[in-house]
């Protein structure tokens, strides 16, 4: 069991294995198995659009209330190990799991056939449109905003102390921003269904 959970590959090969042997017991217990069509393919859909949303809002979240305020609390000759090593693999997975998020919330608008309303605020699907368009927006200031300024802050792009000092300040205030947006943009999805809004 230890040689699973040493190695992430492994871990989540054995959460995906676990999710199928669960499935088949629903079915073989309920006697109702999965029948793949356009509901069904439209749930899995939503669950890789949630999958990849809780690794993205979970990326941005544990910068915000753990990176960003435990740096001042890290002794200097510590520091590195967080800007060479930590931040940027943190930062790999948060930026592709934002553009993950996008990529399967459009298909999965899509494939509802509400796309376009949505973004046009359409009434009935205002609610999902207005988290669509501010999830766009987080995702434009990760890929255009906040990676640009990290390689800088980081040293993954050279630049003098003045600009790295400036990079490492316009990343945090945009991640800030998108923190702030996070808040309304998850009751906007939520709310779509549950009508919240």
């Amino acid at each position: 069991m230890g040689a699973i959970f040493q190695s992430l590959g492994r871990t989540v090969t054995a959460g995906v294995v676990l999710l199928v042997i669960i499935v088949l017991l629903a079915g073989a217990l309920t006697g109702q198995y999965i029948a793949i069509d356009m509901g069904w393919s439209r749930f899995f859909m939503r669950w890789l659009h949630v999958l990849s949303g809780v690794m993205w809002i979970g990326l941005l979240w544990y910068f915000n209330f753990v990176q960003i305020p435990s740096m001042p609390k890290i002794p200097d000759e510590q520091k590195p190990a967080v800007g060479k090593v930590i931040a940027p693999a943190a930062l790999f997975w948060f930026r592709w799991a934002a553009l993950a998020t996008v990529v399967t919330g459009l298909l999965l608008a899509w494939m509802n056939a509400y796309l376009l309303q949505a973004l046009a605020f359409t009434k009935g699907v205002h609610a999902i449109g207005i988290g669509m368009w501010l999830g766009l927006i987080m995702a434009f200031n990760v890929w255009f905003i906040i990676w640009p300024n990290q390689k800088k802050a980081l040293g993954i792009v050279q630049v003098d102390a003045d600009a790295k000092a400036k990079a490492a300040r316009m990343a945090m205030l945009t991640s800030r921003f998108n923190t702030m947006l996070s808040i309304p943009m998850l009751y906007c999805m939520v709310a779509q269904q549950n009508a919240g809004l």
